[in-house]
Formats: C-alpha cells, sequence, structure tokens
C-alpha cells in the first residue's frame, strides 16, 4: 500500500514551508528526510499526521484520502500513522508504564479512556514494548526522572502501543549524545525490518541517514530538491540540499556527525553490556 504526496504546499501568510511536494513512498520503506533548518521537513510531517492542514495537494495511504479526513476518521489516522517528536512529549509526573498505555487512547472507548482504565492486556503490551526498547526496569519511575536517552525510548514504546501503519519521527536524536541517538536509531531500525513498518525520520545529520536509511530526501526552501538511496548522497547533492559554506567551499560533513567516538564505540559494540548499561557507562 503505496503512501502518495502530490503537489503538496503549505503556507503561512506570505511563507511558502512546504512547496509543491510529490513522493510515492511504497509500504515498508525506512526513508530519511534532510536539509537545513527551516527547510520545510517538520512541517511535511506534520502534515502526514494531520497535525497541520495541507494549504493545497492530495496526501493518499492507499484509497484512503488521508487530506480530506475530519473527525472519528482523521483520529483513526493520526493512530494509524504514529507520531515521535523530538521534544518526547512525554506526561512528566505519570510513570513510565501509564505513558506508554497512553499510546491506547484511539483503540479504547471513551469512558475507558476518562477514567483511565487499563485492561491487563494492555498492561501486558505496553511491559512487552519497554522491554523491547530495554527500559522495563523503568517502569515504575516517574517519566519527567528519565534521561533524554530513555525518555525518547518511552515514546517509541508509546508509539508502538499504537500499532501504527506508519511512523513518523521529527528529529528524534537532535537532543541526545551519540550513543543514545545510536540506540534510538537502531531501535527504529528494528522497527521497519521486522514490522515492515513505513518510517520516516527527519534528521540533521548525513551520516546517520546514510547508515540507517534506504532512501534520502533531501529539501530546500520546501522543496524536494534530492530523491535516491545513500550511495548517491555525493558533494553534488550534498551542495544542491545545503547549499555553501560561508566562504563559498563545500559543506563540511562532519560538522553534522553523529560518529561515536572509537572508546564509546567499543562499548556500544560490547555484546555483554545491554543498552541500559550502555547508557550509564556513556556517562
Amino acid at each position: 500500500m503505496n503512501f502518495e504526496l502530490t503537489q503538496v504546499t503549505r503556507r503561512f501568510g506570505e511563507k511558502t514551508a512546504v512547496d509543491s511536494v510529490t513522493l510515492s513512498i511504497p509500504h515498508g520503506q525506512m526513508v530519511g528526510v534532510i536539509g537545513r533548518s527551516g527547510a520545510g521537513k517538520s512541517t511535511l510531517l506534520r502534515m502526514i499526521n494531520r497535525l497541520a492542514d495541507p494549504t493545497s495537494g492530495s496526501i493518499r495511504f492507499g484509497e484512503l484520502e488521508v487530506s480530506n479526513l475530519r473527525g472519528a476518521a482523521l483520529r483513526h489516522w493520526q493512530r494509524d500513522c504514529a507520531m515521535i517528536f523530538q521534544q518526547f512529549n512525554l506526561v512528566p509526573r505519570l510513570d513510565v508504564l501509564t505513558n506508554v498505555m497512553l499510546g491506547r487512547l484511539n483503540h479504547r472507548s471513551t469512558l475507558m479512556s476518562v477514567l483511565s482504565i487499563f485492561t491487563r492486556e494492555e498492561r501486558i503490551m505496553a511491559i512487552a514494548a519497554l522491554e523491547r526498547l530495554g527500559i522495563e526496569q523503568t517502569a515504575m519511575q516517574a517519566a519527567g526522572t528519565l534521561s533524554g536517552g530513555q525518555q525518547q525510548r518511552v515514546a517509541i514504546a508509546r508509539a508502538l502501543m499504537q500499532a501504527p501503519k506508519m511512523l513518523l519521527a521529527d528529529e528524534p536524536i537532535a537532543s541526545l549524545d551519540p550513543l543514545n541517538a545510536k540506540i534510538v536509531m537502531d531501535s527504529l531500525r528494528d522497527i521497519n525490518e521486522r514490522e515492515g513498518i513505513t518510517v520516516i525520520t527527519n534528521l540533521h545529520t548525513l551520516d546517520t541517514a546514510r547508515a540507517y536509511c534506504e532512501r534520502i530526501i533531501g529539501m530546500s526552501g520546501g522543496r524536494v530538491v534530492f530523491d535516491g538511496g545513500p550511495q548517491d548522497l555525493n558533494a553534488d547533492a550534498v551542495k544542491a540540499i545545503y547549499g555553501a559554506g560561508h566562504d563559498g567551499n563545500e559543506i563540511d560533513e562532519s560538522m553534522t556527525s553523529t560518529a561515536i567516538r572509537a572508546p564509546v564505540a567499543k562499548i556500544a559494540t560490547d555484546a555483554s553490556l545491554s543498552p541500559t548499561a550502555m547508557v550509564a557507562t556513556a556517562h
């Protein structure tokens, strides 16, 4: 089931944030969207999830016209198209397990949602999601007491609870250290490969996009200026996406690198350490 954007545009007054974007994304792809801040990446994802409405154009998922959805149909789409945010969007005072179970709200009756009544099966699902992300030991902690990397993994577990058909991640590693960034990206790739869920993620870093995404979309000024595989992201493509540096020379990719330095890389590849232990060792 393909996901299709046709001439999708979003304007804010006189400013055009996304300009006539047309894309076809086959089911099961892992796609990275890269570009400078202000290129239109976040606005594009927010339109896909319908947190923002397109000014014009069409968004379709198979036979479903996403851009026309309203009411319950829109809520169902936002359930099927889970969103992970840079700021995590957890409820800090609630425990981790409850935060994860909130991902089931659009699957439940209004009364049960209002009363925050969760079934035994939902609790089991939530614990399984936390175990998959390597943070089951945090289940009863207040979400606000966790590190940034742990909170992002809780947000991913919550998204999994939605049983989504598509997963959107808006700068999921922008505020994380290299080790936690690797753990989060490994988790997203695992979800993509094991569940076959389409993953579209906005990224600032070229090395991360090349390492994890089978397809990379480059945006500049609200337009798609590159669409290809990691092997196609050469110097000319990078210049088209990011332009030149202040001195007129090519962009130095090392400026945006998330590569883990040698001592930390040894930690990351040590099979005897759990993800939680790796985080603790890195700190």
